[in-house]
């Protein structure tokens, strides 16, 4: 594609994020397309289907942001079409999808729809549907695993730890995560971090935290029962710490966006020798840091890790009924301040391996910071989705 095609493509794009509820407006007409070609498809589907339109605008915008490289847009097409198998999407499906998207477009542009618009979209689709197929019939393991609950702690009132038993181990890396659909919400896959490496039992971790107007988490937090069966489809996401790049690595984690930076910790100690790693564990408020002792032990018998507790406010929420802990003996203090602030005030860390993991929020906030100070953005990581 061209560069007067792509900047084309782009502004429309942004129009359609910018405008009132320009995204809505965009795939609700993407499905209307899809499911009047196909009217099965629709089936595959939760009957809620809310999340979609901030999804796929995601990965549209993604996709248009490294048209200039396109091996890293073609991989995360590849990634998307093996984990939409769990709805039961198949590669055929992907030469409909893509026409529909680009009648979406058609349709949403209106009377401003002209010859240009009309060859760039055309490309754009056949270049995410011809992926997306590719990755679709790159893969065939099994769609999801079935596991049992076996365990659930509320750590604070919307926070709880859930520990499970698959029939048969998850072959997940440290650092990945995978979707989840629980029986309280059939067909609304959400996506989780494991806190835990997979090892050959089967057992894993999710901590979750409530999400107010959310659907699927205050289900996990509140409802979930000693027994309940989850689906678990195929692991996505790419953090991992490169052993062979001889850099030490910088993690930073707010929340329950430890659990990927943990899992990856805890496969590190198994081995001798790894190189050295800050953990920069962050928090509303010092209960927000839920793991943190946790974490201070993995460091007593691991002397490459640093671990480094930061806050925003000194004290806890007055709907806590516990006051903060005091910080175990030897670990570095707690910090108070703004996660991404606080790390960036210790510099660039440009000879880092740098990971983020967290809200999107704290994810942006944190690396602009983060830019801001030096830091070279290739050397930060994150998962798009």
């Amino acid at each position: 594609m061209d560069a007067r095609t792509a900047a084309l493509v782009r502004a429309n794009f942004r129009t359609v994020v910018e405008a009132p509820s320009g995204p809505e407006r965009l795939i609700s007409a993407f499905y209307g397309h899809l499911f009047a070609e196909i009217p099965a498809l629709r089936e595959l589907f939760p009957p809620a289907m809310d999340m979609q339109p901030k999804r796929l605008v995601t990965a549209i915008q993604f996709v248009l942001d490294h048209l200039e490289n396109w091996d890293r847009a073609q991989r995360f097409l590849e990634q998307l079409a093996r984990d939409h198998r769990k709805y039961g999407v198949e590669a055929a499906h992907y030469d409909i999808a893509g026409r529909a998207l680009h009648a979406a477009f058609r349709t949403y542009n209106g009377v401003h729809w002209n010859r240009g618009l009309e060859e760039g979209w055309r490309d754009i689709t056949i270049l995410i549907s011809a992926s997306m197929a590719i990755g679709a019939n790159s893969d065939k393991s099994q769609p999801y695993w079935e596991a049992t609950v076996v365990g659930h702690r509320r750590v604070v009132d919307d926070l709880a730890i859930v520990r499970l038993q698959s029939d048969t181990p998850i072959p997940y890396l440290a650092g990945q995560y995978v979707p989840v659909a629980i029986p309280q919400r059939p067909k609304m896959w959400r996506y989780l971090s494991p806190a835990i490496p997979t090892n050959p039992y089967g057992e894993i971790e999710f901590h979750v935290r409530k999400v107010r107007t959310g659907w699927v988490s205050p289900a996990i937090v509140n409802e979930t029962q000693i027994g309940d069966r989850w689906m678990i489809a195929a692991p996505l996401g790419g953090l991992h710490v490169d052993l062979q790049s001889g850099k030490d690595v910088l993690m930073i984690g707010s929340g329950t966006g430890i659990a990927p930076l943990r899992a990856q910790l805890i496969e590190m100690g198994r081995r001798g020798i790894n190189p050295r790693v800050h953990l920069f564990m962050g928090g509303r408020y010092p209960c927000d840091l839920y793991d943190v002792e946790n974490m201070w032990q993995l460091s007593q018998s691991n002397p490459w890790l640093t671990v480094v507790p930061v806050c925003e406010n000194e004290s806890n929420p007055w709907w806590h009924p516990y006051p903060p802990a005091e910080t175990p003996y030897g670990m570095h203090r707690r910090l108070i301040g703004n996660l991404g602030a606080v790390v960036a005030s210790f510099g660039a860390w440009s000879d880092r391996q740098i990971q983020i993991a967290g809200s999107a929020r704290m994810i942006a906030d944190t690396r602009r910071a983060l830019l801001a100070v030096g830091t070279p953005e290739w050397v930060i990581a994150s998962d798009p989705v």
